[in-house]
């Protein structure tokens, strides 16, 4: 292994941006993806010494940032699954700290403080844009997990493990018989103290619209934002049609209440049916479900590609630090490859909490 290989936690990051040295405190864009396997992170792949999937991922977008920053191979996150890997991220301590019991719902107790809020102290403004998952207090306002009460300024996404990403509207919410009944939901976005509705448009370039919307706006502060995409988690078979052409696959069909069947003793035209039955190797197969994964991902390295445009537009690349990090490995149900790592997602091998990360920061991280 190369000996300038790393180990990084979220609290690193906090001397480098506040030390008395820096003359203009830097701007801070911290992309976290969910459930991205270790080889499919091209930086990363390249570097095996093992041979991966025949199915090769490539991530063009994500290699600018690597080109223009460093890749890590030695990133470890708290937790082998994203509830309590976030809570360790987003605050710089191990979980384990309040939450004894060692599962998966530790939450965001009021004593333990984030980085936004550190960031808020030090004249930052601050935002989150999509997804937000602690592990509990889901879909409400009024509790500390929400983002706008541990110091995010404003916020555009849902709180839950995941979310459709075609359904986003009131109306497909007020005919779902479950909306909330499952480990996903689906429905309008959570967006600051209420819910905007979309009608139309795919979640992970909603989020990216957003993102763009945000770097673009003129302000006298620097600015910490959290673009929390929920790609490449379950459901990665719902991807734009240009996607699943270039990868040779199916659509297969958005859920409709009142064409779902039971599934597993599921309630009829229930999301919680449909969400089991295509958010795991089964109905489909192995093969075609690594297929929707490589298409989901390259819909998301091509919205990554927008939010990198975007610093270059709006002149922020020179003076902003992009930090690129998965939540915990990839998952062993849908399609992704953590080789040369053992095992993945769910498990504290190294393919569980080992996971890709990239850092740029022009003048002060290294290309390499």
């Amino acid at each position: 292994m190369e000996k300038h290989k790393r180990l990084l936690t979220a609290a690193a990051l906090l001397p480098a941006v506040l030390n008395g040295q820096e003359t203009q405190a830097p701007n801070i864009l911290m992309i976290v993806v969910d459930d991205l396997g270790y080889a499919d992170f091209e930086a990363l792949s390249k570097d095996s010494s093992q041979e991966v999937n025949a199915l090769r991922a490539a991530t063009p977008n994500l290699n600018r940032l690597v080109d223009q920053g460093r890749a890590y191979s030695q990133a470890y996150v708290t937790a082998p699954v994203c509830s309590p890997s976030r809570c360790g991220m987003m605050t710089g301590r191990n979980q384990f700290r309040w939450d004894l019991s060692a599962g998966w719902a530790p939450g965001l107790p009021d004593h333990v403080r984030t980085i936004p809020e550190y960031l808020k102290e030090a004249g930052y403004e601050t935002a989150r844009i999509g997804k937000s998952d602690y592990g509990r207090n889901y879909f409400r306002y009024d509790v500390r997990e929400y983002p706008l009460n541990h110091g995010y300024d404003s916020f555009l996404g849902f709180s839950a493990h995941a979310h459709d990403y075609w359904h986003l509207s009131q109306e497909m919410r007020d005919r779902t018989p479950d909306p909330d009944g499952t480990s996903a939901h689906l429905g309008p976005l959570m967006h600051n103290r209420s819910v905007k509705s979309f009608e139309e448009g795919y979640m992970t370039e909603i989020l990216t619209d957003e993102a763009l919307s945000y770097l673009s706006r003129e302000r006298q502060n620097p600015f910490f934002l959290t673009l929390a995409y929920n790609s490449v988690h379950h459901l990665i078979h719902e991807v734009p049609e240009k996607y699943l052409k270039k990868f040779d696959v199916e659509p297969v069909a958005n859920y409709e209440p009142d064409r779902m069947e039971s599934f597993e003793g599921l309630e009829p035209g229930s999301y919680a049916a449909y969400y089991e039955k295509y958010s795991r190797i089964g109905s489909i197969s192995g093969e075609q479900m690594r297929k929707y994964y490589l298409a989901n991902l390259n819909c998301l390295d091509d919205q990554i590609g927008r939010v990198l445009d975007s610093l270059a537009t709006n002149s922020l690349t020179e003076n902003t630090l992009v930090l690129f990090i998965s939540d915990n490995g990839g998952s062993p149900l849908t399609g992704a490859d953590n080789a040369p790592l053992t095992a993945g997602k769910y498990s504290l091998w190294e393919g569980g909490i080992r996971v890709p990360l990239a850092i740029s920061w022009p003048g002060r991280v290294t290309p390499g």
